[in-house]
């Protein structure tokens, strides 16, 4: 697959895949939110020395199993990406670099020790944490916070900056936390020049949307 050119029938069916698997799946890690990590990650791999096919895959299938969404088991999205890829036109070493991204592309608290790094994962991650950040990482957030029936806020709760990837998992803290506890802490953990680029603008909406949403708290505005 080029920069240029239109989608293989790998990614075709990749994407017919994963529509299928996601049709019922809750809106911030739904579809729509696969396809736009999938063109974040077209976007910056233009800027970066990559295998394209491997960026495309490892975004399209990087969701296709959240463990937030399986009782927290990690295995169930690698297993499902391995199965529709063991029939697919893919060599070996593409699909086991795939399985990689997906496995450790997850944020965890911050805190997960590094175990794999290539640059197609540095393009995927960016192009993930692109999508939390922004107009759209706000709705999402405040998606998921209503879908597991979460408080917006309460100033009783601290914020809970060193989380181990255990304590990240099981965190039920108000929605605004997650502001504190992710959102804001990813233009600085960006890994390629172009997602740096494009989150600043992305974090800068997030620290407005908090002014505000603060002083509104506050009866200040």
């Amino acid at each position: 697959m080029s920069k240029t050119s239109t989608p293989s029938s790998l990614i075709l069916n990749t994407i017919a895949f994963v529509k299928e698997e996601l049709k019922d799946a809750e809106g911030g890690h739904d579809w729509f939110h696969i396809e736009r990590v999938y063109k974040n990650a077209l976007l910056i791999s233009a800027y970066e020395e990559v295998n394209e096919e491997v960026v495309a895959l490892g975004a399209l299938l990087h969701d296709i199993a959240d463990s937030k969404f399986h009782n927290g088991d990690e295995t169930i999205g690698p297993l499902k990406a391995r199965e529709f890829l063991h029939d697919e036109d893919i060599s070996e070493e593409n699909k086991e670099h795939i399985i990689n991204i997906i496995e450790n592309i997850s944020f965890k608290g911050g805190n997960k020790k590094v175990v794999f790094t290539s640059p197609e994962l540095d393009v995927v991650q960016d192009a993930d944490r692109l999508d939390a950040l922004g107009a759209i990482g706000i709705a999402r957030t405040f998606h998921y916070g209503g879908f597991k029936n979460r408080a917006i806020h309460d100033p009783s709760i601290p914020f809970q900056l060193n989380m181990t990837p255990e304590e990240y998992k099981k965190s039920t803290a108000p929605t605004i936390n997650h502001f504190y506890e992710k959102l804001l802490l990813l233009k600085d953990r960006m890994n390629t020049k172009t997602g740096k680029k494009l989150a600043e603008e992305r974090h800068a909406y997030l620290e407005g949307f908090l002014h505000q949403f603060f002083a509104e708290w506050d009866g200040k505005r």
